[in-house]
């Protein structure tokens, strides 16, 4: 009986504590508009269309919904790279919708154009990965990139369509150039 009204109390208490804790609120996203059938139908499209969103002159606004129609309803998009000021190597895991609100303003203030050089796809069935080696520019007509690096997309194919599930990045340093092998294309 003890043993008992010892559950019952501590069942109260647990219930009770969790009561008083409130919940996140995850960030609101707008409903996504469903893809341009160009956009999704081809690993050729879907890389095309993502590199072709994000990138804009200084003032061109992007069409976000465009690249929200792009990703997996679970994507994660994930920065990578060493801190100069730290040294630490570390990657940040970002929703589709919290690059747009992060980077976004930035990418249509400044100008930021990404652009393929090369890439290597491995497929087996219904997923992708995709080495994409960038290579990006503040104005659509500058010669000299500011910065180069490699995206790694996975990809899905619902049978219906591909939908990007990741993109994970890392951009180029002098300690770490560009390997010859990612700057020509291979499949």
């Amino acid at each position: 009986m003890k043993s008992l009204i010892l559950f019952a109390t501590i069942a109260i208490l647990t219930v009770s504590a969790m009561a008083q804790t409130p919940a996140s609120t995850p960030a609101a996203v707008p409903p996504v508009k469903e893809a341009n059938p160009a956009d999704v139908s081809s690993i050729d499209g879907i890389m095309k269309a993502v590199y072709e969103v994000i990138s804009g002159d200084a003032g061109q606004k992007r069409d976000w919904d465009r690249f929200r129609s792009l990703f997996h309803k679970d994507a994660k998009m994930i920065p990578s790279g060493r801190n100069p000021n730290t040294g630490v190597t570390g990657a940040r895991f970002l929703t589709p919708e919290d690059y747009v609100t992060r980077s976004g303003p930035m990418l249509e203030r400044d100008g930021f154009h990404e652009r393929e050089m090369a890439r290597k796809v491995d497929q087996y069935g219904t997923m992708a990965h995709v080495f994409s080696t960038y290579h990006a520019f503040k104005k659509k007509d500058d010669k000299d990139p500011f910065m180069r690096g490699i995206n790694s997309f996975q990809l899905l194919n619902d049978g219906k369509r591909w939908w990007v599930v990741n993109i994970f990045w890392l951009a180029e340093t002098p300690e770490n150039p560009l390997p010859k092998e990612y700057l020509t294309s291979r499949n």
